[in-house]
């Protein structure tokens, strides 16, 4: 093999690699504007009108307002995102006491490093997550696309406050590199703002991530 056609292969990996890093870059700017064009229109949710239907919530938690979700039902508008530590807000202390818990851990350190974590949505009412079912279903123009970003009320892990979608994107970054530690783990490959609690990734990693929520064994029970 000679020196031009080792340079010429050399020089076609060299492309390959940037198109990859290009491509993934892409892909994180893309999913977070989505994530952020969402959170805008969910935060405006209680000026939107009603929503069609709702589901109870446990005994002992509220149902929330069908016609007007507000902060009370864990509505976040944009531009006021609480930290973890804002507990007195419902979307923030409503959450799982363990998730809570690590989340403020993971914050603490990594406050030191000079990241804030911001929550952009938390534990929701059914209504609400009705009504950002039913915005993104007219963002995408089908249920089917829709359910792929918002699950449904009985299958949200936000209405039993076992998620919390974060940000900004130093935030993310930070949790992508150490969050199996604090056992905070993002779930679906097409949301990197969504984490849950998963204990057993301290010892293990976090699993491997789903597609996005759609090829969850949860949302279809």
């Amino acid at each position: 093999m000679n020196t031009r056609t080792t340079s010429l292969r050399s020089q076609a990996r060299r492309r390959r690699t940037v198109s990859v890093l290009i491509g993934l870059a892409l892909a994180v700017i893309i999913a977070f504007v989505v994530q952020q064009s969402l959170s805008a229109a969910f935060a405006d949710a209680e000026r939107t009108g009603p929503l069609p239907s709702s589901t109870p919530r446990p005994s002992g938690q509220s149902e929330g307002s069908v016609i007007a979700p507000s902060e009370a039902d864990g509505v976040i508008r944009d531009g006021d995102q609480p930290t973890v530590f804002d507990v007195d807000r419902a979307a923030v202390g409503n959450l799982d006491a363990s998730l809570l818990a690590a989340l403020q851990r993971a914050a603490s350190d990594a406050e030191a490093d000079g990241v804030t974590f911001r929550v952009n949505s938390g534990w929701r009412t059914p209504a609400l997550q009705e009504r950002m079912l039913q915005d993104a279903i007219a963002h995408y123009g089908s249920e089917a696309e829709a359910r792929r970003w918002v699950a449904t009320p009985e299958t949200s892990e936000h209405v039993t406050g076992d998620a919390v979608d974060l940000g900004p994107l130093p935030a993310l970054d930070w949790l992508v590199q150490r969050g199996w530690r604090y056992g905070l783990c993002q779930i679906y490959a097409n949301e990197s703002w969504h984490y849950e609690l998963r204990p057993e990734a301290v010892d293990q990693g976090c699993p491997e991530m789903l597609p996005d929520p759609t090829a969850d064994p949860r949302t279809k029970r």
